[in-house]
């Protein structure tokens, strides 16, 4: 498992994306992942030097894949996140942005993935919520 790993967070890790929001993979396991974004004078920043609410809802977004890829079932077949909802709680400050999912419900065709915010404090900045489709 430790091998897998690290090759997952090596190609996590170099996918353009990812590199261009400084976003890395810290931890991958079934109906779970965390990651965190190293926030530096590129990243996109919204009020008062917190970071944009756009990275903030893409990293709701990728860190619900890690979760629910860390495990896939026979036959399944990917089909893309159906709903994605995000509740700003407080201004993300910080270096280290840290998201982490869960995966809550998983069924057949639609699975419900909740992911929280936080920063260097531990403080919750975010809630999101996602519902990931599966072809039939």
């Amino acid at each position: 498992m430790a091998d897998s790993f690290i090759e997952y967070k090596a190609n996590f890790d170099t996918n353009p994306f990812h590199k261009v929001l400084g976003i890395t993979v810290l931890e991958r396991r079934p109906s779970y992942g965390k990651i965190v974004l190293l926030k530096d004078e590129n990243t996109p920043s919204g009020i008062g030097g917190s970071v944009h609410g756009g990275v903030l809802a893409a990293m709701v977004d990728i860190v619900m894949l890690v979760a629910m890829f860390a495990e896939m079932r026979d036959g399944e077949q990917p089909a893309g996140t159906a709903e994605l909802g995000i509740t700003y709680l407080r201004q993300t400050h910080g270096k280290h942005i840290y998201a982490e999912a869960k995966v809550v419900k998983r069924g057949r065709q639609l699975s419900f993935v909740e992911v929280d915010i936080t920063d260097d404090d531990d403080r919750l900045c975010a809630k999101g919520q996602v519902m990931y489709a599966f072809r039939a």
